[in-house]
């Protein structure tokens, strides 16, 4: 397997399909600043130390590129997404969001982050659409901030960072975000976050704990709760999103069903209950997956006969994933082109209900 060059000066050649982009992270000043005052506290957990605490002291090139480009949603931002040949990015307040932040912050916040948002796409509509931040550690607040997002400014799905401080969606206390998001039909983008203290030392002390290994661990451990918890029994037109080729969860989903089956019989524990479908088909039936931070045909062609190839988006991860090279390779899969329109373009219009173009 070739990896990119990061430094390619390749420019991607037109392409008969637009390249949108449906993992892309940005971070108000705002938040920035309300992650340095958590930072000087002392007692932030070691996940959002390791993770932000690195990027925003860093004097190196990538932790310097990456907090350059967070901030900017004009000049800076849309001149590389012109020189990797990218026509839109679907935005995400960047990980770990409002959720690291007290409950009061995070509530307020997400709303001051979410009207950022709107700003820039209205600045421009042709290049960016996005995703709602929302306060998990308040339900009934973030599940009135979907409405919001989705009636007043039109953004049509929410991004959600996994674990907030240490707690899953899986609990049924959670769970009116779950119906807000299936009234208004907005998906919910399940992204990764720094782990937390009860994971974090294993994977740290052998360097695996970001993006790396341990994002993916724990982001498909929170899917998985939420499959088998009967999330999906409970709100049986809730849509969600996984990027990474879903954090291989597609590629573990014989061994998932069959060991869900047993462990259910078995009745080993009280929290594994029976629930109506196996977990691969909520899998297949109830996700969309995204190839951020994998540009490598293999997977994707599995993705698609797993998933359906109208599940499967394309990404970029920007600003942490930006090479120009992987999306070259990507234009080169051996697909049909049906299949490459629904890649890069179809699919993210209708999962993010983009107006035409």
């Amino acid at each position: 397997m070739q990896l990119p060059d990061l430094q390619s000066t390749r420019v991607p050649a037109p392409a008969p399909y637009l390249r949108i982009a449906t993992e892309e992270a940005f971070a108000p000043p705002g938040m920035l600043d309300i992650y340095r005052r958590i930072l000087e506290r002392g007692d932030a957990d070691p996940g959002f130390r390791g993770l932000m605490g690195f990027y925003m002291s860093s004097p190196s090139e990538r932790a310097q590129h990456i907090m350059r480009c967070l901030t900017d949603l004009d000049q800076l931002r849309l001149q590389h997404m012109d020189a990797c040949g990218i026509d839109m990015q679907v935005l995400a307040l960047t990980s770990p969001g409002v959720q690291v932040m007290d409950k009061a912050t995070a509530v307020s916040f997400a709303r001051e982050a979410n009207d950022h948002l709107a700003d820039a796409i209205r600045r421009h509509p042709t290049r960016f659409a996005g995703m709602l931040a929302v306060a998990p550690h308040d339900p009934q607040a973030a599940a009135k901030e979907i409405e919001r997002g989705v009636t007043q400014l039109g953004i049509h799905a929410v991004v959600i960072n996994s674990h907030t401080q240490g707690e899953y969606l899986s609990d049924p206390k959670f769970w009116d975000i779950f119906a807000a998001a299936e009234a208004h039909d907005a998906p919910i983008y399940l992204h990764p976050n720094s782990l937390p203290p009860g994971m974090y030392q294993p994977f740290f002390e052998a360097g695996l704990d970001g993006a790396i290994y341990g994002f993916g661990v724990e982001t498909g451990l929170h899917a998985l709760r939420i499959i088998t918890a009967g999330v999906f029994d409970r709100f049986p037109r809730l849509r969600m999103v996984l990027g990474h080729m879903g954090e291989a969860l597609p590629y573990w989903a014989y061994r998932l069903d069959y060991m869900h089956r047993a462990t259910v019989k078995s009745q080993r524990y009280a929290s594994m209950q029976p629930i109506r479908r196996q977990p691969s088909e909520y899998l297949r039936e109830h996700f969309y997956i995204t190839n951020s931070g994998v540009a490598w045909a293999p997977a994707i062609r599995f993705a698609q006969d797993f998933m359906g190839s109208d599940r499967v988006l394309y990404a970029m991860d920007y600003p942490y994933q930006h090479a120009v090279d992987e999306v070259i390779a990507l234009d080169d899969m051996p697909m049909s082109a049906d299949d490459q329109l629904r890649f890069f373009q179809t699919n993210a219009q209708a999962v993010f209900k983009m107006p035409p173009r």
